[in-house]
């Protein structure tokens, strides 16, 4: 059964979600990150520069691109969700890391999902409260986890 962790009040989700793709990815563990295209750019960005010194080894695929072959082994994964019909199916991954604002496609597949919630007040809260509830009525009845440096 799919486990399914809330990281809620985060001040800065994008800086929070490199930290803990650091922690996932010297852990040993393979992660596939949902998200909103400009979302995932900014990503991209902040995981080649939050850290001098420190590389998270990732790839950001685009909805409709396939996935290389040679990259497979990838360890991180920045994924599209606009799209039903992804590639990320694809993709071997033990992690699921949302950013929202709906659930991810094949989120079941996962041996984990991590939410990520903003602590701005307004559509990124209700949304979280909204991906709860599914969750629960999915009988995946999440845990809450408050926001601390990953």
């Amino acid at each position: 059964m799919t486990a399914v962790d809330f990281h809620t009040g985060v001040p800065d989700t994008l800086a929070y979600t490199c930290r803990l793709l650091r922690k996932a990815y010297r852990a040993g563990n393979r992660v596939l990150v949902a998200g909103a295209p400009e979302q995932l750019n900014r990503l991209d960005s902040l995981l080649w520069t939050f850290d001098v010194g420190e590389f998270v080894p990732h790839c950001r695929l685009r909805a409709g691109q396939a996935v290389p072959a040679a990259l497979a082994r990838t360890p991180v994964w920045l994924v599209d969700m606009a799209e039903q019909a992804t590639p990320a199916a694809v993709i071997q991954a033990d992690v699921l890391v949302n950013l929202g604002p709906g659930l991810a496609p094949g989120y079941d597949r996962f041996a984990r999902v991590i939410e990520i919630v903003g602590d701005a007040p307004g559509d990124d809260v209700a949304a979280g409260r909204q991906r709860w509830r599914q969750y629960v009525a999915a009988g995946h009845p999440p845990t809450n986890r408050t926001a601390t440096a990953a």
